[in-house]
């Protein structure tokens, strides 16, 4: 009989991880009875009741895992080293906060016996903010169209990955991942789901600010050149611009000596204008720096502080 895992990344979900775990249960009674299945919840150090209900779910069903971090290790860690402690055949990976349809395992399933060795979903729509969604929809197309990798639009990591594609992750090592982009880059070819996102169903997203925008900077400096290329270009534009800017202006005022006062205006704006440009530019080159910076560390995906209904030769991967 094959194993399915489900993985299930959470951080601050108490309100959810009970009913996921008994609509999963439901699920595989009803639709897909003739597999055996685990489902792994990966937990980033939740700060309200998400653990002792987890206890209590392991307590009462082996079919059902628990990982418990020893800090908050991020929205990138946390489920992709979840994924290589999976023992199924496949591995599906579903957020806890039911944005990933339930319904869609029995449709991954379907394709990877059909041969598929990774399904994944894709949002068509969502029932999220509209602007958010927009602003989603505008960013993938511009990492689409600078990105030296192909880039899959509007994935979010939900789907269904064989485990020789887990073993290839596994043998990675990469201290810093972005499965969207590993996906695309390493992935055998995929099956695509379409799909719409509904509203969390409970609870309240730990996404903010500085999470996607972490996301965002993650992504470029991983898979674009567009940041330094950008830097290039626009500075060695800007500077003959200015020298040319620089020439006309003191043929002016060697021509017309009297009429042709040399204030102080065009300074100043020059000088703000252009340590902007380089504070900017700085920026962006930092990023990319930390970027390497945190794979040159080599630390670990996560340290664990506790894992529950694991067997004895099931060892950490």
């Amino acid at each position: 009989m094959k194993k399915i895992s489900i993985l299930i990344p959470c951080y601050n979900e108490e309100l959810n991880v009970e009913p996921m775990a008994k609509e999963l249960k439901e699920m595989f009674a009803r639709d897909l009875p003739n597999y055996d299945y685990e489902i792994l919840f990966i937990d980033n150090d939740s700060k309200d009741l998400t653990r002792p209900k987890l206890r209590k779910m392991c307590e009462e069903d082996k079919h059902i895992k628990a990982i418990f971090n020893a800090k908050n290790f991020g929205q990138f860690n946390s489920p992709y080293y979840g994924m290589l402690q999976t023992t199924g055949d496949c591995t599906i990976s579903m957020v806890c906060d039911f944005q990933d349809p339930i319904e869609l395992i029995p449709k991954y399933v379907k394709e990877w016996e059909n041969g598929y060795k990774i399904v994944i979903g894709i949002k068509t729509s969502s029932k999220e903010s509209k602007i958010m969604y927009f602003l989603r929809s505008l960013y993938y197309k511009v990492i689409k169209k600078f990105s030296d990798v192909e880039q899959i639009e509007h994935f979010t990591g939900s789907g269904l990955y064989d485990r020789s594609f887990v073993n290839v992750l596994r043998d990675l090592k990469d201290p810093k991942p972005f499965l969207r982009g590993i996906v695309a880059e390493l992935g055998f070819e995929r099956k695509e789901i379409p799909y719409e996102q509904p509203q969390r169903r409970a609870g309240k997203t730990s996404n903010n600010f500085y999470r996607l925008y972490d996301a965002a900077m993650l992504s470029i400096t991983s898979y674009t050149k567009i940041g330094l290329r950008i830097a290039t270009i626009g500075g060695a534009f800007l500077s003959a611009a200015s020298l040319v800017i620089a020439f006309v202006y003191l043929i002016l005022k060697l021509l017309r000596w009297d009429s042709f006062p040399a204030g102080m205006a065009p300074v100043l704006i020059g000088m703000f204008v252009w340590g902007s440009v380089q504070m900017f530019f700085i920026g962006l080159l930092g990023e990319y720096i930390l970027n390497i910076n945190d794979r040159i560390m080599n630390r670990p995906l996560v340290v664990e502080a506790e894992r529950l209904n694991f067997d004895e030769d099931e060892k950490k991967s």
